[in-house]
């Protein structure tokens, strides 16, 4: 059954991605009427998100631990093409969001900067915010936006902080499980 249930939270997330990404629709809602959604996410080596020291890390939680989970607040960005599903993703009731920085070495951070404020942003001010969202085989994906060919990643350690990788393999995870919750 459980197979069953995250293809069905898969595809509702898909629709819902395709009716606020309708420009038409999404220009015309008020700041106050922003839909922001809340997810799961999980790599496929079933290691959850949570908080440590002020860093997002991901880590086997259990039992009374899986409290510290942190859920994903996301919201479609309005200001790309909607084929590439481009999304802001945030933790902490979307008071604080995932950035991508720039420099030469791009670095995944947490800014308290919360969602619905970078939904007003222009593209130019919300691209380091922004990941494309694709799907594959049952998982997720998410390219950053200002760093093309670089994507969210977990280490295959547990426990250690999640970043930024263009080279995906056995030590670095780039395939999520993504629910809604």
């Amino acid at each position: 059954m459980k197979p069953l249930q995250s293809l069905l939270s898969n595809i509702v997330l898909f629709l819902l991605s395709l009716l606020y990404l309708d420009e038409d629709k999404v220009c015309a809602m008020p700041a106050a009427e922003i839909m922001v959604f809340r997810s799961r996410i999980w790599d496929i080596n079933q290691k959850s998100l949570y908080l440590q020291n002020d860093e997002l890390v991901a880590g086997y939680l259990q039992g009374p631990n899986s409290a510290l989970e942190e859920k994903i607040y996301w919201i479609p960005n309005r200001n790309f093409n909607r084929e590439k599903f481009p999304i802001i993703l945030s933790i902490r009731d979307g008071s604080q969001s995932l950035a991508c920085s720039f420099g030469a070495q791009p670095a995944l951070q947490l800014e308290s900067i919360p969602i619905s404020d970078l939904y007003k942003d222009s593209k130019e001010d919300s691209t380091r915010f922004t990941f494309f969202r694709s799907y594959r085989n049952g998982m997720w994906r998410f390219e950053s936006a200002a760093h093309p060919g670089w994507f969210l990643c977990t280490s295959s350690k547990s426990n250690e902080p999640i970043s930024l990788t263009q080279n995906p393999g056995s030590s670095q995870v780039i395939d999520f499980y993504f629910q809604s919750c």
